[in-house]
């Protein structure tokens, strides 16, 4: 369930947290696998890039997932500040 009460987390942030540091794989070992530059996952990582549908099925063909869990992620994340948004502007 997720909590009402708090921003979602960022999906480069559970990539980090759940998947790389547990691997001990870095972010520029998990580029080339992905066919993207280390950049990319960089800026995903650190918030600076929010997850886009190519991005999540390159990280559910690398990581053995699947591509709705990272959307998954980012809608959530997306609707928790769209809320936010309306509840502000209102």
């Amino acid at each position: 369930m997720i909590p009402r009460h708090r921003k979602p987390v960022h999906p480069g942030e559970v990539l980090l947290e759940e998947y790389l540091e547990p691997r001990n794989l870095s972010q520029v070992e998990l580029a080339p696998p992905m066919g993207v530059p280390v950049q990319r996952v960089n800026t995903l990582i650190n918030a600076k890039r929010d997850m886009t549908a190519e991005t999540a099925i390159l990280l559910s063909q690398v990581l053995k997932t699947s591509p709705e869990f990272w959307m998954n992620l980012q809608d959530a994340r997306d609707l928790y500040e769209a809320k936010e948004h309306l509840a502000h502007a209102a």
